[in-house]
């Protein structure tokens, strides 16, 4: 299990109360306004807008906000910015493989946001290809845990083609490939079974295991990674024991 999913799950949880909440609800309105120009403004036609749309109000972004980057996205309305994705090769502290997803529309501010915090918290910058190989693209669903046992959602999945489910403490990772996603979504849908997050995202093949320094030293780089307006998404391979994890909460 990687130790980025527990940190992210953990970051789930505190978003509502997180003082950056209106950076990651500008994040999720970018997300949507870019699925609705790439596939419509139809979520009932376009799965990747409505899982996006999903992951925002799930996230208590206002529907009025919302719909209006739908309809930037679709031509509708002005105002939308010409989204690019660039994803940038790095590595961060105790040689852990990082990949960063931006969403941008100044290619040099980016790219200098990115170098600038890398280097500035025991990270460096990585030539294309020398990380990403690390990573498969696979569809991830985040299911709360509540009174859901493993063998629940087993059963519910197991057909739509889910190929392994991780336990993350307070809720359960079903990954599957990208193309299993729509299905693993409809599946849970169908069991009347809730999720937090439907998405396709990057997952590592191996992953290295860090002590509690090393662990503060990755997740203090996340967190100035992730405070970029550039920066979208954030894929590392480090992995965190339960203990190391436990000492850092606490």
């Amino acid at each position: 299990m990687s130790g980025h999913s527990k940190w992210a799950t953990t970051k789930h949880k505190k978003a509502a109360i997180d003082a950056k909440r209106g950076k990651m609800f500008a994040k999720l309105i970018k997300n949507v306004e870019v699925a609705a120009r790439s596939g419509g403004g139809d979520p009932a036609g376009n799965p990747t807008l409505y899982d996006a749309i999903q992951k925002a109000k799930k996230s208590s972004v206002p529907n009025d906000n919302i719909d209006r980057a739908v309809k930037r996205g679709s031509g509708l309305e002005a105002g939308g910015a010409d989204w690019q994705t660039i994803m940038y090769e790095g590595y961060g502290p105790s040689g852990v493989a990082m990949l960063i997803e931006c969403l941008t529309d100044n290619r040099n501010r980016a790219a200098t946001e990115v170098r600038t915090a890398l280097t500035r918290n025991g990270g460096t910058f990585a030539d294309a290809g020398s990380v990403s190989y690390l990573f498969n693209r696979k569809g991830v669903v985040i299911v709360p845990k509540g009174s859901l046992s493993e063998d629940d959602l087993m059963l519910a999945v197991l057909d739509a083609g889910a190929e392994e489910i991780n336990d993350l403490g307070d809720s359960f990772e079903v990954v599957s490939e990208p193309t299993d996603l729509i299905a693993v979504r409809t599946a849970l849908q169908s069991a009347e079974i809730e999720y937090d997050s439907a998405e396709s995202s990057l997952v590592p093949t191996m992953t290295v295991p860090v002590d509690e320094e090393a662990a503060r030293k990755v997740f203090k780089l996340i967190d100035v990674l992730d405070d970029c307006d550039d920066v979208q998404n954030i894929y590392a391979n480090f992995d965190v024991s339960d203990e190391v994890m436990a000492a850092i909460d606490a």
